[in-house]
């Protein structure tokens, strides 16, 4: 009865908010007035009104007002604010073009005390990076990366030293919905995770939602980082270009017809594999082994009418590790990667209703092939998705913004498929195959400004999840034998699960520069990554819910404080939160990788729950910008059938993370950056017991997590230097100086117990020892743009 009534006042909702007499429309896109890219999240406020509009997240906005003459302020970071005068007096569509560069928002007299969208917001817990000021950062080994720059956010966890992968207030990395230009990715880590697939001189905007989750995106259940790539300049060729210690870059983008119709091609090589053929011998045991990634994005679009326009865009990465000596009987060859494609169609049906409808297709697989002699062996596994969604943007009234659609995905999973042959005998065990489901939501959502005081953004999804054939279902007795089997037919439904997931954030305004916001959400996540390690590698495998495996549900409760100062040079905010999650999935205790079976056998299933605060200050202006953020968080699980059922820390616990972050503009030519970061150890287990099985020495494991690591921080520096552009030169370069780990530190990566002496004589002693893997190192780019 409540989920009905819900329902009925949200369709009340859609059905009142009709214009009324006396009133007009103005709408149309905000875009960069050199390149023609739009800029998504622009804010057009309204002095008279105190209130305003955004874009949405293809630039695109709409406002409705009564007649009458109104100043309207255009604002996006890292542009100069824009004043036009409108007079409305009928429904408009206009264009407006946004000038690159800061201008101090205080010579801006006519906004008086401008309110900004972190304070007058109801969306909690949501950051947009601007990625000039992610190329600003210190990068490990000179690579610019985007995921490494959300870790310095509060309530953002890193998975260890290096490593792109990242957990979300106590969530694991398979609850992050990772999107690029609305195409699922699941495997985020180049070099083993060391580097993330996202090429940033491809990407346009970037953001993280942490806190409460809107409804048109579901699946997960820590956060949302939504990652647009660039539509191309419409206007001009551009070419930019970058040379670092491990990897190059090349970047074209221009006009097919100018301002019609644009492209972008983005590509990354390493040279890895070049530098270690310098350094080993022909002699060496690693001779004809190498390793290297590379990555190409593209995207190109086409504007048919001003309510058409046409996207299509894809990204292809691969890594591969060969170990092929001529000299040695045994060969290895390791390729993974991501394949994505999306083609999006944006239609305006009106001044008021926008709509999106976009077909995606994803593919993630991992290939291990071995070769001894003349025995072949192949194991992979992996994701492929096709997906359709439409979305539509509904601008009512300047009270209410409305936003609904519906998804289907059709999943196709490869958990762990082995085979090989010697000789002309094939080997082909009744091993796992593939998978299939098919997902669905529908969607509902609300912007609602009750008053000035109050902001309610609500809504609410429904999701459904069906596991369907070919598949064959066994059933087996105590020790893993097949007693009985049920085969179900391609697109037979094998199991269903599914239910509502409401969300509700809503602000309270104190006054122009503070407020306070409290949201509550629920979500269901039907596919997860079950990992046997600490941090997200390729061997890890992708698994659908079934009729074993269940959904997991999260329920997240969240409050904050926000606060702007200083005529919004500074931005704070404190936010608490509470996360459940129930059906959680571990490897049981003493499990060891076996292929032949179906890794649901050995899966065991509990419950966690998080919570924490979180302390944010971002200074936005002035010569020094940068933030500080602060976590104090507790991440918990309890599986009845591992750690005698008690609870135990969670490998995402860390009580302590903070990150200082500051940029400053010496001058002209010079950029200084630095970053600062330090966190509790992670949790780990480890032997607190050594003794003798007939001469064998034996390890009896602590309790699961009950130790921690050392601390870790890292101190990291780079400055950028960007010559004077002579008049004559048709390219600008700049050279950037960067130093990874300043003092050195030793950070730990994973202990080890040393033996020495004899144990027949009674000198045998055990030693804990450390393996650190970066001391400092510095590194140079030269980026250059034509």
């Amino acid at each position: 009865m409540l989920k009905r009534s819900f329902l009925t006042f949200l369709l009340l909702n859609f059905l009142l908010c009709a214009d009324a007499q006396g009133k007009f429309t103005l709408n149309g896109y905000v875009k960069d007035s050199l390149s023609g890219e739009t800029l998504i999240g622009a804010n057009i406020s309204v002095k008279e009104e105190g209130r305003g509009a955004s874009t949405n997240q293809y630039g695109f906005f709409s406002l409705t007002l009564a007649k009458g003459n109104y100043e309207l302020l255009i604002s996006y970071v890292g542009y100069q604010p824009k004043l036009i005068t409108i007079n409305f007096d009928e429904n408009k569509t206009v264009n407006i073009l946004m000038s690159q560069g800061l201008t101090d928002l205080n010579n801006v007299t006519v906004i008086g005390k401008k309110r900004e969208s972190n304070v007058k917001s109801a969306q909690m817990g949501k950051v947009d990076l601007n990625i000039s000021t992610i190329k600003a950062l210190p990068a490990f080994l000179g690579e610019v990366d985007i995921l490494k720059s959300l870790q310095l956010l509060p309530g953002v966890r890193n998975a260890g030293e290096g490593n792109s992968g990242f957990y979300v207030r106590g969530g694991g990395p398979d609850q992050n919905l990772i999107l690029l230009d609305d195409a699922v990715v699941y495997n985020t880590g180049h070099l083993f995770g060391f580097f993330s697939v996202f090429n940033s001189d491809a990407i346009k905007s970037l953001s993280l939602i942490k806190g409460g989750m809107p409804p048109q995106y579901g699946g997960r259940l820590s956060s949302v980082i939504d990652i647009a790539m660039k539509d191309g300049n419409m206007n001009k060729t551009e070419v930019d270009a970058g040379i670092g210690l491990i990897a190059s870059r090349l970047a074209i983008q221009g006009p097919l017809k100018k301002n019609k119709a644009s492209y972008m091609i983005s590509a990354r090589r390493t040279y890895i594999d070049g530098f270690t053929k310098l350094f080993i011998g022909k002699n060496n045991s690693f001779n004809g082994s190498g390793y290297y990634f590379y990555d190409l994005n593209a995207k190109m679009n086409y504007i048919f009418s001003e309510k058409d326009r046409l996207y299509l865009s894809g990204y292809f990465g691969r890594d591969k590790f060969d170990f092929n000596n001529g000299k040695r009987s045994f060969k290895v060859s390791i390729p993974w990667g991501n394949s994505t494609a999306t083609l999006r169609w944006n239609h305006i049906f009106s001044k008021k209703l926008f709509a999106n409808t976009s077909l995606v297709y994803n593919d993630y697989r991992f290939s291990f092939n071995g070769q001894q002699n003349d025995f072949n062996i192949k194991l992979s596994s992996g994701i492929k998705d096709l997906n359709a969604k439409t979305d539509f943007d509904f601008f009512a009234t300047p009270e209410h913004k409305l936003k609904f659609g519906a998804q289907y995905t059709f999943h196709t999973f490869l958990p762990s498929v082995v085979s090989g042959n010697q000789d002309t005998v094939e080997f082909k065990p009744a091993n796992v195959q593939r998978k299939y489901a098919n997902e669905y939501a529908l969607y509902l959502q609300d912007d609602w400004d009750i008053s000035r005081k109050i902001k309610v953004n609500y809504g609410i999804r429904y999701s459904s999840f069906q596991q369907v054939g070919k598949y064959t279902a066994y059933t087996t007795d105590a020790n893993g034998n097949k007693l009985d089997s049920t085969t179900y037919k391609s697109g037979q439904t094998v199991k269903s699960y599914g239910g509502f997931e409401p969300r509700i954030t809503m602000r309270y305004a104190i006054n122009d520069y503070s407020s306070i916001k409290a949201g509550i959400t629920r979500n269901l996540q039907y596919i997860h990554l079950v990992s046997n390690a600490g941090s997200t590698l390729p061997t890890d495998i992708w698994v659908p819910s079934t009729y074993r495996v269940k959904p997991q549900i999260g329920w997240q409760y969240a409050a904050g404080y926000f606060r702007n100062f200083s005529n919004n040079m500074f931005e704070t905010s404190l936010e608490l939160y509470y996360k459940t999650m129930q059906n959680q999935i571990e490897y049981r205790e003493g499990y060891t990788p076996n292929t032949l079976k179906d890794p649901e056998e050995d899966f065991v299933f509990g419950k966690g729950w998080s919570y924490g605060s979180e302390l944010f200050v971002n200074k936005v202006k002035g010569r020094l910008t940068g933030w500080v953020g602060y976590t104090i968080s507790w991440t918990w699980r309890r599986f009845p059938q591992l750690n005698d059922g008690k609870k135990y820390p969670s490998k995402y616990d860390r009580r302590h993370d903070l990150s200082v972050v500051g940029t400053y503009e010496l001058s002209s030519k010079w950029k200084l950056s630095s970053v600062f970061v330090f966190g509790t150890g992670n949790a780990i287990s480890l032997p607190e017991r050594f003794y003798f099985v007939d001469g064998t020495l034996t390890q009896e494991y602590s309790r699961i997590n009950a130790y921690r690591m050392k601390p870790y921080h890292r101190l990291d520096f780079s400055a950028i230097y960007t010559p004077v552009q002579k008049k004559k030169r048709k390219y600008t370069g700049s050279w950037v100086f960067s130093i990874y780990n300043v003092y050195s530190r030793a950070n730990p990566y994973f202990y080890y117990f040393d033996q020495q002496g004899s144990a027949t004589q009674g000198t045998l002693t055990v030693t804990a020892k450390q393996v650190s893997l970066f001391p400092i190192i510095p590194a140079v780019t030269w980026n250059v743009k034509f």
